[in-house]
Parts: C-alpha cells; structure tokens; sequence
C-alpha cells in the first residue's frame, strides 16, 4: 500500500509500484510537512514476524527517487536482519531528506514522529545515520513507537557500539574460519568510514593490537580517529588499493562492485554498512571467485537492531550483548554452509533469513 502525505514531484509513481512488487514491501509512506521543511520516506518491507523496527536516516539524498532507492533497500535488509537474527520483528526504514547538519530542529523532529505515530505501531523507529539520541527523544514526545531513546528515560540509548560490537564478533568469526585463528593482532584492517559505528569498530580492533587503516569523508573526524587510535589514514577511493587482510565497510552501501573488488586486496570483508553489494548476485559471485571471504552484512551489523529491540520488552543489558555475541556462531553457520553447498555466503544468509518468514506465514 503507498500512503500519500506529500508533494515530493520526483518520485515516478509507476516506478515506486514495480520496485513494491519486485522487493516485497507492504507499504511506503511519504510524509511531507511545509511549516517544518520536513520531506521523508517511510518504507515497511515485511511484518510476518512482528513491527517493522528499523532505524531513521537523515541524508542529503541528490533527488527523491535516490532516497526511495535507499529506503527500499534498507527497509528490505532490516527484514532479513531481524529474520537471521530470530528476533520477533519485521523489516522497515525511514529517510529525512536533507542536512542533518544544517536542517534538523525540534520541530522537525517532533513533525516526523507524529507520522510515525500515524501508522499506529506498524512502524517503530530508531537511530541511525544522521540522527543523535537526543533526536530520539524528541521524537518520543509524540509516539510510542520509538527505541534507543536515552537510559535515563528507559531505553538503551545509541545503538552504535552494539552495532561495532556485532561486527567485531563477525570479524573474529570469519578470521576463525579463514586462518584457524580469530586473534587479530598484527591483522591490516581497513575501517572505511569512522562514524559513531566505525568509531567503535576501531576501539575494539586496536585492543586487539591491530593494524588500522581508516578512511572517511570527514576530513576532521577522520584525523580525530587517527589519532586517538594511533591509526594510518589513507585519502578517498585509494582506499581500494591498499594491501590488508580485512575490508570493514562502515559508510554507506554499494562499495562492493565490479571495479572496487578487481582492485581490493584482502582475504576478508566484514563491515557494518548496509547493502554492500552493490548488486548481490553478480558481486557476490565475483567475491567468491577472487576467493575473498564475505561475511554478509545484515547478519553481522545486527548487534544495534538486538539492542533496541531489548527496549520493547524491558531493557536488558547484558541479555543484549549475550545474544549480539551470538553473532560469531551464526557467523561460522553461514561460512560453512555456503562452502558446502558451493554458494555464495549472501546467498547462504539469504535462503536462511527467507526461510523463517515462509514458514510463519
């Protein structure tokens, strides 16, 4: 179903219908609000297993239909996320279209959240590029439907280290499975992007005593990190060329295409950003070909999305982290099932996730 609450005139309304039809979603929202400035997309991919909970990002989207490109894609890894994960959810997303530097206020905030009220608990919001906690909260003074609001207030607050903590667990796993070995001392690990997630991935990784190249578009932060961790930095795409043992892509997706994966010299890619492929059968199978080991990202970056769903039945801590620790044993699951069975380890992630939303509806 398209619910229509806007004047976003760039979004082909044929092309919103097929993209439905071909992903499997249930419905998209358009909210648009003119006091506010607000312009955003909510996209609810499947509710077999339970609400759609999936995080809101704030971007400086080029058109509208490249921020419903991204909220299709995004919403439809949260389902496979939850699924994989054997969590009770369904798979949604939401954009704001514009600046979170420059565009976001109050008001704006609080705008969003009475859309997300609208939808009467089909659709729960969280945190994710973008946004800060304290967005949560205003968001929270008009709907319900809201997690990693701030502890104080009886959430579980930023999701973000988690989600680091997810990846680092998928990284440890796939190193395991590679070399017999998951310790990562001396290991050459690349961290393309150095957000909050990113951030936390390099905290990890340099207990570890690891060797950590990041990259990032934020020049300031990204010096910030360097020296912090005591890490190398390497400039825009000349991060592809780099030799390393391990790839962690942590910015946004599709970094993983025909050009970048001729040029990566590593044995391991294992990140937290979100649909890395940029299209997941043909670069999937140009992974395995080149015998680099993929660790797919909506099993591995789920560590926020266990977190937050903590919130719904009572925040919980340490049953969070013992159940994002999980993610090193599925991890080698889906290793050795896609080596069994000569298959891509998308595809191995990708039939189990399926799977479980058949068999419950």
């Amino acid at each position: 179903m398209i619910t229509r609450n806007t004047n976003l005139k760039e979004v082909n309304s044929s092309l919103v219908v097929g993209n439905m039809i071909e992903m499997g979603h249930e419905q998209i929202v358009f909210c648009y609000d003119k006091e506010t400035g607000l312009k955003a997309i909510i996209a609810i991919h499947d509710t077999t297993l339970g609400p759609a909970l999936g995080g809101t990002r704030m971007w400086h989207y080029e058109n509208e239909n490249e921020a419903l490109q991204d909220v299709l894609r995004l919403s439809r890894g949260m389902s496979l996320k939850a699924s994989i994960s054997g969590l009770s959810l369904g798979g949604g997303k939401a954009v704001i279209i514009g600046d979170s530097k420059k565009d976001k206020t109050e008001a704006l905030m609080r705008r969003f959240g009475k859309f997300v009220d609208s939808l009467g608990g089909k659709y729960i919001t969280a945190e994710d590029v973008g946004m800060e906690t304290k967005d949560m909260e205003y968001i929270r003074m008009e709907t319900q439907h809201v997690t990693g609001i701030p502890e104080d207030m009886g959430g579980s607050g930023n999701p973000s280290p988690f989600t680091a903590y997810g990846v680092y667990m998928g990284i440890k796993a796939t190193a395991k499975y590679r070399w017999g070995d998951d310790n990562l001392q001396g290991k050459t690990i690349v961290v393309q992007g150095v957000g909050h997630v990113g951030e936390s991935l390099v905290g990890h990784l340099a207990k570890e005593e690891a060797n950590i190249i990041i990259n990032d578009i934020d020049s300031e932060r990204m010096n910030y990190i360097a020296e912090k961790f005591d890490a190398d930095i390497v400039l825009g795409d000349a991060i592809y060329d780099v030799d390393m043992d391990i790839y962690a892509p942590c910015a946004l997706g599709a970094t993983l295409n025909p050009n970048t994966i001729s040029r990566l010299q590593c044995s391991i890619i294992a990140g937290a950003a979100n649909n890395q492929l940029a299209n997941e059968e043909r670069d999937g199978q140009l992974l395995l070909e080149k015998g680099i080991m993929y660790a797919p990202d909506f099993l591995i970056n789920a560590g926020g999305l266990i977190n937050v769903y903590s919130e719904l039945n009572g925040y919980n801590k340490q049953d969070a982290l013992k159940q994002t620790e999980q993610i090193y044993t599925t991890t080698l699951e889906i290793l050795e099932r896609a080596e069994l069975h000569k298959i891509t380890t998308h595809i191995a992630a990708l039939e189990i996730a399926k799977k479980r939303i058949t068999d419950s509806k």
